[in-house]
């Protein structure tokens, strides 16, 4: 075969690795939807699929340690957006996707929105640490924003109750996720701050996809939280979630079971801590009476001097 340009003869070798430099320049990073096809994960961890829609397909592998990354089970015929670069397996003359990333297809564009009005808000300020409110010392009456059936539920009040079962803890039932939940969360902390019952508030759900959390993401919810009078704890999915509530609240934490521990003392530890302080008001008392036995005693031996 000859080049028609320069009239080299190249090797099947060159040909490749010529095509795959000028794929590589033209395409340095691409963004693709379509139906995964032919999905393989063998021994290796590293993840192989075609990425087709009704007319073409295109080869796609993903390795370690991103393949283990995905929060989701790639499957047959499921609908993805795939970010990578597009390059040449120069062996077999395969043109293929080299993947960064790997998304259900209707989280691409949740993740867009997400960015974008993350970057509004933080750019009004509603996000910076000079606005957060302190938590009280000691919460005595914690309201819970969540689920009243949700498993989020029950990890804080088992966690509340162990570390701190002198609490006073009141569950505000709202919808997590669904139509219309953030505008019944909005309402449910109105009413929470506007009752003036609780020293803190804790807004918590358990994990769940970006669609499951949208909810949290809510532009009037992450306000709602910022403008709140009463301390507000978020807890929202699991420790790689972020959702806008989280980052207007006053305090972020990992998981619900976190959330209740940065809100309560462990009582074992308080006890610890109060025989202490008696011990050392007893000490000081015991101080201070010896040292006015003392004045006293040289006192009397004055006034004794005084009238032999």
């Amino acid at each position: 075969m000859t080049d028609a340009a320069t009239g080299e003869i190249l090797t099947p070798s060159q040909l490749n690795t010529l095509a795959r430099s000028l794929l590589e320049d033209a395409f340095p990073l691409v963004l693709v939807e379509g139906e995964l096809g032919n999905v393989s994960r063998p021994a290796s961890g590293h993840l192989y699929f075609t990425l087709k829609d009704a007319r073409a397909q295109v080869r796609c592998a993903m390795f370690r340690p991103k393949s283990q990354w995905l929060r989701f089970q790639p499957r047959e015929g499921l609908k993805v957006l795939a970010r990578g670069r597009l390059t040449l397996y120069e062996a077999r003359g395969d043109y293929q996707l080299i993947l960064d990333s790997l998304e259900e297809a209707g989280e691409g564009a949740l993740r867009r929105a997400f960015e974008a009005l993350k970057a509004k808000l933080q750019a009004e300020g509603l996000f910076d640490a000079s606005r957060k409110r302190p938590l009280p010392p000691y919460v005595r009456r914690l309201g819970v924003v969540t689920s009243p059936s949700g498993a989020a539920v029950r990890d804080v009040l088992s966690v509340l109750a162990r570390r701190f079962p002198l609490l006073e803890v009141e569950i505000l039932p709202v919808p997590v996720q669904g139509e219309g939940a953030a505008a019944q969360i909005v309402a449910m902390l109105r009413r929470a701050a506007a009752c003036g019952r609780y020293d803190a508030l804790l807004l918590t759900r358990g994990g769940g996809s970006l669609e499951d959390l949208q909810a949290f993401n809510d532009e009037a919810l992450a306000r709602a939280v910022a403008a709140s009078p009463v301390p507000v704890v978020a807890a929202v999915g699991h420790e790689t979630d972020f959702s806008l509530a989280e980052f207007a609240a006053d305090l972020r934490a990992p998981t619900p079971s976190a959330a209740a521990e940065l809100l309560v003392p462990d009582s074992g530890e308080l006890l610890a801590r109060l025989r202490t302080l008696q011990r050392r008001v007893a000490a000081l008392g015991l101080h201070r009476l010896q040292q006015a036995a003392q004045r006293t005693d040289r006192a009397a031996l004055r006034l004794q001097a005084l009238r032999p």
